[in-house]
């Protein structure tokens, strides 16, 4: 798997989003969460589109060049240092920092195709407070993970919309996209590692934001190997989701979205 094997988005869809970016309304930030993906960096961050107006690098402590790579392909991008270790802390780390209106969530190793980012902004612009990608709706697909940890993300799902309804295909993906003002409805600070997914798509639901899914392919990571362990991180999202579904909602619902892109107040 190569960067010359995503699909290109017609010209005509990225000027129509390039012209909203660069005319005052939404900032588009991507934030990429990385350990030691030197290797990879070249895959994805040259080819996230240009209309974006912020890439965000959180580096966890690399022990690789992951840093010196990044800044020799986008001389622009921002690096931070996440302070705890975990992809849920890089998160929340290039989330507090990005300027965007829009926050984009990317991985770095090559799994997934920035070429797929219009899809996101675009549901984003047409109303959705909350995007996630979905590997398993119609249009969407993986081939990069065994069938034990399809069956256990088909288990986790099940019990997530048992216990807080929803009709979500797809759960612990990192693909995800949304208006940085629902942010603080996330409540966030207690995810540290990969469950933080599953977090974000849970309290998304219980604040009635309004989620949508898009068709998203992952593809296996091109170079090294993968931090995700499947049982102790499995073991994470449960322990997430039983937390959940026992607490209450730590905010109020989110107001309706106005056409303009903002909430509108409550009354």
């Amino acid at each position: 798997m190569t960067a010359a094997a995503f699909p290109h988005r017609p010209a005509m869809e990225v000027f129509k989003l390039a012209g909203l970016a660069t005319s005052g309304t939404p900032r588009i930030s991507v934030v990429v969460p990385a350990k030691n993906e030197a290797k990879n960096l070249p895959h994805v961050l040259p080819h996230i589109p240009a209309w974006v107006d912020e890439i965000i690098l959180v580096d966890g402590n690399s022990t690789d060049d992951t840093i010196e790579v990044a800044r020799s392909l986008l001389p622009d991008i921002v690096v931070l240092q996440q302070d705890r270790r975990g992809k849920g802390a890089a998160l929340r780390t290039g989330f507090n920092a990005a300027k965007g209106d829009i926050i984009v969530t990317l991985d770095a190793d090559g799994s997934a195709d920035p070429g797929e980012i219009p899809a996101f902004v675009g549901a984003l612009l047409a109303g959705a407070d909350f995007v996630k990608g979905s590997r398993f709706m119609q249009g969407g697909n993986t081939t990069d993970m065994e069938w034990y940890r399809r069956l256990g993300n088909w288990g986790l799902l099940t019990l997530v919309r048992i216990r807080f309804g929803g009709k979500f295909t797809d759960l612990c993906y990192g693909y995800n996209a949304f208006w940085r003002d629902v942010l603080p409805y996330l409540n966030i600070e207690d995810a540290t590692g990969f469950e933080i997914e599953t977090e974000m798509n849970v309290q998304a639901l219980r604040a009635n934001l309004n989620v949508f899914e898009v068709a998203s392919k992952e593809f296996p990571r091109i170079h090294g190997v993968s931090n995700l362990r499947t049982i102790p991180d499995g073991w994470r999202v449960l322990k997430t989701i039983v937390r959940l579904g026992v607490s209450r909602p730590a905010r109020p619902a989110v107001p309706p979205r106005s056409t303009t892109g903002q909430h509108q107040p409550s009354v």
